[in-house]
């Protein structure tokens, strides 16, 4: 077998006019992600972590913020279609672990319906998704609430 880990990581800045998406989830906040697509920083870290392990570059390079057919689209999209790349190479999702580093929303009260949401699109179960939450207290971009930020690494596999 053939097992291989990635990193990713991802932040955006918090802004008035925006809905707020998290693991593909739409949250209650008065603001929300800022980016070209929907800015689900725990979906594009997961992406760029799987991308990575698979040695197939990253998400900018694979879904540019320069091309139109990628304006507002939904994250989760771009993660099914970063699942169909990993298996042009035979890989399969093995697990994920995740944080989320936010001061508000709460990020507890969703990572159930993150997991469901994640595990639909990976085809794994939502017991391989570890999404965690913490603060920075009140420390930098995210602790001063300008920002959301996410980590994820993960184990990708293929039997040889």
């Amino acid at each position: 077998m053939n097992i291989r880990v990635g990193f990713g990581y991802d932040a955006h800045r918090l802004v008035k006019g925006r809905e707020l998406w998290l693991g593909g989830v739409q949250l209650e906040h008065a603001l929300g992600l800022e980016g070209h697509s929907d800015a689900d920083v725990l979906i594009h870290a997961v992406c760029d972590a799987l991308l990575g392990a698979a040695n197939m570059r990253d998400i900018g390079f694979h879904f540019p913020d320069t091309d139109e057919e990628f304006k507002n689209i939904d994250s989760k999209i771009l993660l099914k279609k970063t699942v169909e790349l990993l298996a042009t190479k035979s890989y399969k999702v093995g697990n994920i672990d995740s944080t989320i580093c936010a001061e508000r929303p709460k990020i507890n009260p969703h990572i159930s319906d993150m997991q469901q949401v994640l595990s639909i699109l990976m085809e794994i179960s939502p017991d391989d998704i570890s999404i965690k939450a913490t603060t920075n207290e009140k420390l930098g971009f995210t602790g001063r609430e300008e920002g959301i930020a996410a980590y994820a690494t993960v184990l990708i596999y293929r039997d040889k």
